[in-house]
C-alpha cells in the first residue's frame, strides 16, 4: 500500500516537472543556506576554540598601570610598575602553578644571508609551561641559562622555516640586533592567536638576557607583563583575589588608592569569545532557517492548487472505494517527497557554497553529521506540517461534490 501510494505521488510530481521544481526551489535555497551558514559558523568556532587552547589554560595577565602627566593619562602598560621580583612573589601564592615575567618587542633577526622581522619574547622557564608550549627539537632554557644571561634562543616554526629552510637550526647561531644567539630549541606549532598574530613567528630568550643585553631597561627589573597560571579553573577566583592583594601590598598602595596594575582573567575572556561565536553561529543558522519557512509555505500553496486541480480525480477515487485516510496519505506523501528531494539538492548546494567560501576567503568550514541530520529532519517536518492541511482538505471532500467539480 505504501509503495503504491509513493509511486502515485512520484507520478503526480513527474506530470508537472517545472512546477514541482519551482516548489522545491524554496526548500533548496533554505537548506543550502542553513548548511552553508552552520558549516562556516562551526569552522569559525573551531578556530576560536583552537586559538583559546593554544594560549594555555587558567591564565591571568597582569599589565602595568597607566601614567599621567599634565592631565594627560596614558594607556595601561605605560607605567613601569611590575618587576621580575613581583613575578617571583606571585609564584609562591597558594593555587598558582607558574608565573612568568615577560618583556617583548619586534626585532630584525639575521642568519647568514637570510633576515626576518619577528617577535622576540624574554621570559623564564615557566613561560613554556603556562603556554603549554612543547619543544619539538632541542630543549628549552632553564634556570642556569637565566641566571647567567646566556645568549640562547628557542625559535618558533615560522622563524625556523624563514631563516633556516630545510636546514636543522639546532646549534646554529643567529643575530638579534647584532647580538649572537645560539639556537637550542624549536617550538611546536601554535597557529594564530585571538588577535590574529601568528604565534609561530616568535623567538623566546631568557628574560635576563633580554633586559641586560638586548632591549635595555631604564627601570631595573621592570617587565611588560606577568603571566600567571592557576592550578585549576575552580581555584581561579581565589587566586585572582590573592594576586590583587599581594601586588597591592608589595607596591605599598593605601586602601583608597587605585591599582597601579591591570589584572585580566584570560580564561574568562576566552570563554566569552567562544560563547559569542557559538551564539553567532546559531543566529546565522536561524536567519537562514527563515527561508525554510518560506519554502514550506510554498509547498502548502502548491499542494492546495494541486488539490483544487485534482478534485474530480479525488472524487473518482472515493467513488470506487478509496478511504479518506488513503487520500490524505497520498497528498501528504507528495508534500514530503517534494520537501526531501529539495533537501537533498539543498544539502549539495550548501556544501558547495561552504567549500567555495573556504577556498575564496581562506576560511575553515566544517560540515557536521548533526547539521545534515538536522536539515533532513526539519525538511521532513516541514513537508508533514505544511502538507497536512492540503492533504486533510482533500480527504474531507465529499465524493458527489468532487465528481461535479469542473
Amino acid at each position: 500500500m505504501w509503495w503504491l501510494m509513493l509511486r502515485e505521488a512520484l507520478l503526480a510530481l513527474k506530470a508537472n516537472r517545472l512546477r514541482s521544481f519551482l516548489t522545491m526551489l524554496g526548500m533548496i535555497i533554505g537548506v543550502g543556506a542553513v548548511i552553508a551558514m552552520l558549516a562556516i559558523g562551526q569552522g569559525v568556532q573551531t578556530r576560536v576554540n583552537d586559538s583559546i587552547k593554544s594560549m594555555g589554560s587558567n591564565l591571568f595577565i597582569i599589565l602595568p598601570g597607566a601614567t599621567s602627566a599634565n592631565g594627560v593619562r596614558s594607556g595601561y602598560g605605560s607605567a613601569p610598575s611590575l618587576t621580575v621580583d613581583d613575578a617571583s612573589a606571585l609564584r609562591e601564592i597558594t593555587g598558582v602553578a607558574s608565573a612568568a615575567p615577560v618583556v617583548q618587542s619586534s626585532s630584525q633577526v639575521i642568519y647568514g644571508a637570510q633576515n626576518w622581522n619577528t617577535y622576540v619574547v624574554g621570559s623564564n622557564a615557566d613561560y613554556f609551561t603556562l603556554r603549554d608550549w612543547t619543544v619539538t627539537s632541542g630543549y628549552a632554557f632553564d634556570q642556569p641559562e637565566i641566571q647567567s644571561a646566556a645568549q640562547v634562543a628557542v625559535i618558533g616554526k615560522k622563524v625556523a622555516s624563514n631563516l633556516f629552510g630545510n636546514e636543522d637550526p639546532i646549534g646554529e647561531t643567529l643575530r638579534i640586533r647584532n647580538l649572537p644567539f645560539q639556537v637550542i630549541g624549536v617550538l611546536g606549532s601554535k597557529g594564530q592567536s585571538l588577535d590574529g598574530r601568528d604565534q609561530d613567528d616568535t623567538i623566546v630568550i631568557p628574560i635576563t638576557t633580554a633586559q641586560r643585553k638586548l632591549f635595555g631597561n631604564r627601570f631595573r627589573n621592570s617587565v611588560r607583563m606577568i603571566m600567571v597560571q592557576a592550578t585549576s579553573e575552580e581555584a581561579m577566583p581565589r587566586v585572582e583575589r590573592d594576586l590583587r592583594i599581594n601586588l597591592r601590598q608589595r607596591h605599598r598602595l593605601s586602601n583608597d588608592a587605585e591599582d597601579d596594575f591591570t589584572l585580566q582573567n584570560l580564561t574568562a575572556l576566552a570563554n566569552t569569545a567562544a560563547e559569542t561565536t557559538a551564539i553567532l553561529s546559531l543566529l546565522l543558522g536561524a536567519i537562514a532557517g527563515i527561508s525554510l519557512l518560506v519554502g514550506g509555505i510554498g509547498i502548502m500553496n502548491i499542494m492546495l492548487v494541486s488539490v483544487t486541480e485534482r478534485t474530480r480525480e479525488i472524487g473518482i477515487r472515493m467513488a470506487i472505494g478509496a478511504r479518506p485516510n488513503a487520500i490524505r496519505l497520498q497528498f501528504l506523501l507528495e508534500a514530503v517527497v517534494i520537501s526531501l528531494v529539495g533537501c537533498i539538492i539543498g544539502v549539495a548546494v550548501g556544501i558547495g557554497i561552504a567549500l567555495s567560501v573556504a577556498l575564496i576567503f581562506d576560511l575553515l568550514v566544517i560540515v557536521t553529521l548533526s547539521s545534515l541530520l538536522l536539515a533532513f529532519g526539519v525538511a521532513g517536518a516541514i513537508g508533514i506540517f505544511f502538507g497536512y492541511y492540503p492533504a486533510n482538505r482533500a480527504a474531507k471532500l465529499r465524493p458527489i461534490e468532487a465528481l461535479r467539480f469542473q
